[in-house]
């Protein structure tokens, strides 16, 4: 779900779970309770700039402290460096589509397609049905492609615009986009998760995504009547006036309908199975061509030309690819979101899931992740427990092991018996994974998931402020839990 790898790619249900007999629980908890108050802090200290560097090498310190518990315990440092490697390794095909990424968001910005979008979008959506028609829009676009990181990357991108030329604020609408592209990433059947969940479960894909529609139809109903209340009480006087805004992106942009075939075109080939990789690649290909037709003169000041030749339009496309471009309008609103960091802005990003996979891989490797996994088991003494039992591993894991396969991965491999002893039917197991694993990732700062989302979206500036907003994610576990008390359909294993 969240870096459109495939299964095949990752592996990852092949991840051992490393066990370390000579581990106390409070001793695996020691570098949790340290990472969380050091980076308590720094957010104290930093505010939404503590994404942008700070908050990466607090996550190395936190593994060093980590490191100290392992030594203590007679892991040693190579081991340590074995995990972090495997933990980097996974998370490859993730930081090479951030890099894409970045690319195809620079060419769309000099292309016109992403101003194309917000033109027509502004005319279209109203602030009191916006909030709740960026759901719509990001669950059909994600249940289509299998995925939240496209989603973001394409129309969301262009949601967060509209809404800020709406006067809403961007965290609202991070929370609309998000809250569509969890949900329809998690019932896609093209999603690595919705598919890596029943594996580890022992469930078969459809008999998933029927389990998983009772909790999630429910969440993404009251998440809908939430967003439009909001919608319904948005103090925005009077109707915002666009036509300033209308008129500053026709002065800047040539505005034209052909331009939406470069994202229908990469959406196209995701839902063909396209590897999402290749996919952007050709996307961001696709824009830069589309640059040098329809926004010549964008090209040749992006190029620092005098007209458009072979040469400049190569480096007019290639520094929208690579580097920071920003194009100028007659409204300022409009030119501080009419920018875009190519390959170069998602290197922030990339080092801060390096950082987490380095934290991550430690607590592996010294064993704190299969005891603290195996304590919260421990803790399930009824059937709510047990449900509860996972949600909490989940959440752990989503903080700690800051990667959403682990998440899903580790509790699964974990928890499987518990349910078949339990007399629970494995789709109880998978769909739970999913409740609390796969769509809380987008909760967390420095998981890759988070970390991703964060800079798409927001850049690092009110990199948070979406976070209180994303209800779909906020409730998922609540009504997992609730289904899970009141015994909501929670099938049993039937007897043959």
């Amino acid at each position: 779900m969240h870096n459109d790898k495939n299964l095949s790619e990752i592996n990852i249900e092949d991840q051992k779970i490393i066990d370390n007999k000579e581990l106390n629980i409070w001793e695996a908890l020691i570098p949790v309770f340290a990472l969380v108050g050091m980076l308590a802090y720094n957010i104290f200290v930093y505010g939404d700039d503590a994404l942008s560097g700070s908050n990466q090498f607090v996550l190395l310190l936190g593994a060093a402290i980590a490191a100290i518990v392992g030594f203590k315990n007679k892991v040693s440092f190579d081991r340590m460096m074995e995990e972090v490697a495997e933990n980097i390794k996974s998370t490859s095909g993730a930081l090479l589509i951030l890099l894409m990424v970045g690319a195809l968001a620079g060419t769309w910005l000099i292309s016109g397609v992403i101003p194309t979008m917000i033109y027509y979008g502004l005319q279209i959506l109203n602030p009191t049905i916006f909030l709740a028609a960026c759901v719509i829009i990001c669950s059909i676009i994600s249940i289509a492609t299998g995925s939240s990181w496209t989603t973001s990357a394409t129309v969301g991108i262009a949601l967060i615009g509209i809404g800020e030329t709406l006067g809403i604020s961007v965290g609202m609408t991070g929370g609309a986009v998000l809250s569509g592209a969890y949900f329809g990433d998690k019932m896609s059947p093209l999603s690595d998760t919705t598919n890596l969940a029943p594996a580890m479960a022992g469930t078969d894909l459809f008999t998933h995504i029927k389990y998983m529609s009772y909790t999630t139809i429910p969440t993404i109903i009251v998440t809908l009547l939430i967003f439009i209340i909001i919608g319904l009480n948005l103090d925005i006087t009077g109707t915002p006036q666009i036509q300033d805004k209308l008129d500053a992106i026709k002065g800047a942009f040539n505005i034209s309908p052909w331009l939406f075939i470069v994202p229908v075109f990469v959406i196209f080939m995701i839902i063909k199975k396209t590897p999402p990789l290749i996919a952007l690649l050709f996307g961001a290909l696709l824009g830069g061509v589309a640059a040098i037709i329809a926004q010549p003169e964008i090209i040749v000041k992006i190029a620092q030309a005098k007209e458009l030749t072979f040469q400049s339009a190569y480096k007019g496309v290639m520094n929208a690819l690579t580097v920071d471009t920003a194009v100028e309008t007659s409204s300022k609103e409009l030119n501080d979101l009419f920018t875009a960091g190519g390959m170069k802005g998602m290197l922030g990003t990339i080092w801060l899931i390096i950082c987490a996979m380095v934290f991550g891989g430690i607590m592996d490797a010294i064993g704190a992740l299969a005891r603290i996994t195996d304590a919260l088991l421990k803790m399930a003494t009824s059937i709510f427990g047990l449900f509860a039992s996972t949600v909490a591993s989940c959440l752990a894991l989503n903080l700690t092991a800051s990667d959403q396969y682990l998440a899903l991965v580790i509790p699964g491999k974990m928890f499987k018996k518990a349910y078949e002893d339990r007399g629970l039917a494995p789709e109880n197991l998978s769909r739970t994974l999913e409740d609390s694993g796969t769509v809380t990732s987008v909760l967390i700062p420095w998981n890759t998931c988070g970390a991703y989302h964060s800079k798409i979206l927001f850049g690092y500036a009110g990199a948070t402020a979406y976070i209180p907003y994303a209800f779909f994610s906020i409730l998922s576990p609540f009504m997992t839990l609730l289904f899970a008390a009141f015994r909501i359909k929670i099938r049993e294993i039937v007897k043959k």
